[in-house]
C-alpha cells in the first residue's frame, strides 16, 4: 500500500545552508556530480546554458546551447549528453555537437534526465504549457536506440534508482506522487505509488543516497524532503527560496548536498538566492553516478 504523506510528519533540520554559486539562473536545474572531472553540472533551461563549477578552486565556465537544455550529463567518452528542446544531443569534449535523436514536437521540451546503471539515459519531455499528457519519459540507449516507456505524463521530473540498481523512481510533479517501478536488464515493471506528498509545493528533481532514500526538491515549497525507501517523510529542510528544483550529492567525497533554484517568477527583492545554488556541507552519503555510455 502506498504511503500517504502528512504535512506534520518528518523532523525539522536547521542544517548549515550555503551559498555554492551565487547566480541568477531563470530555471536552474539537474545538479550532477561529475566524478571525473571533480566538478558539479547544472542547467539554466531557459536561458539554453549549461554551467560547470569546481568547488575546490572556485572556477565556473559556461556552456551556452541553441536549444532550451533540460539536463546535461556527463558522457563515458568526454563531454556530454543533453536533453533539448528537440531531443538528445552530445558534446564531445572540445564542444562538437551532434544529435543522438532528434523528434522535434511543436509546444515540447525535454526536462529533467538521468543515468541508469546500465549507462542509458532516461529522458523527460514536457509541454511548455505544462498540458497534461504532453510529456513521456524515454530510454535513450548509448547508440540512440530510444524506447518510449511513459506517455501521458504532465511534467516529466525526478528520476533515480535504488543503491542495487533493482528499482526505478520517478515523478511527474502535478501528480504530487513519488511512484517506483521494478528495474531489471534496462526496462521498468508494473508502476506504483511510493508516496502521496502533502503540504507545501510539488516534487520536483530527487537525489538517492547510499542508504536508499530519496531527497526531493519542493518547487513552490521552498523544502528539500528525505524519504526513506518505504516511503516515509523523515527529515525535511526549510531553504532560502520558495522554488527549489532539484538536488544533487556531490564533492570529494560525495557528502555535500547541492541543490538549484529557480528565479522565474520571483520577487529578487524577497528571494535574493533565488536562482543560485545552494549546498548543505556533510548531509549525508551520496551513490556515484555513472556516466551515460554513449
Amino acid at each position: 500500500m502506498a504511503a500517504r504523506e502528512a504535512e506534520e510528519t518528518g523532523e525539522g533540520v536547521a542544517g548549515a545552508i550555503e551559498t555554492a554559486v551565487r547566480g541568477e539562473a531563470v530555471l536552474g536545474e539537474g545538479p550532477t556530480w561529475d566524478a571525473a572531472r571533480q566538478r558539479l553540472i547544472w542547467v539554466d533551461i531557459l536561458s539554453s546554458r549549461v554551467h560547470f563549477f569546481d568547488p575546490a578552486t572556485g572556477r565556473r565556465a559556461v556552456l551556452a546551447t541553441e536549444q532550451h537544455v533540460g539536463a546535461a550529463k556527463p558522457r563515458a567518452a568526454g563531454g556530454l549528453v543533453v536533453n533539448l528542446r528537440d531531443g538528445v544531443g552530445r558534446y564531445t569534449e572540445d564542444g562538437a555537437f551532434s544529435w543522438l535523436h532528434r523528434e522535434p514536437v511543436p509546444g515540447r521540451r525535454g526536462n529533467d534526465a538521468a543515468v541508469a546503471p546500465d549507462g542509458a539515459l532516461w529522458a523527460g519531455t514536457m509541454r511548455y504549457d505544462t498540458a497534461p499528457g504532453g510529456g513521456t519519459l524515454s530510454r535513450v540507449a548509448p547508440d540512440g536506440e530510444v524506447r518510449t516507456r511513459l506517455t501521458g505524463v504532465a511534467v516529466s521530473n525526478g528520476t533515480g534508482w535504488s543503491p542495487d540498481g533493482s528499482l526505478m523512481y520517478y515523478i511527474d510533479t502535478p501528480t504530487r506522487r513519488i511512484d517506483v517501478f521494478p528495474y531489471r536488464d534496462g526496462d521498468i515493471g508494473e508502476r506504483r505509488t511510493l508516496t502521496e506528498t502533502a503540504g507545501p509545493g510539488l516534487p520536483d528533481g530527487m537525489a538517492v543516497d547510499a542508504a536508499g532514500c530519496l531527497w526531493v526538491a519542493f518547487w513552490e515549497g521552498g523544502q528539500v524532503r528525505r524519504y526513506t525507501p518505504d516511503g516515509r517523510l523523515d527529515r525535511t529542510v526549510t531553504v532560502p527560496v520558495s522554488r527549489p528544483t532539484a538536488c544533487g550529492f556531490g564533492g570529494s567525497r560525495l557528502a555535500d548536498l547541492y541543490i538549484t533554484t529557480a528565479r522565474v517568477d520571483t520577487d529578487p527583492a524577497a528571494e535574493p538566492l533565488a536562482g543560485s545554488v545552494l549546498v548543505i556541507p556533510d548531509a549525508g552519503q551520496g551513490l556515484p553516478q555513472p556516466p551515460f555510455a554513449g
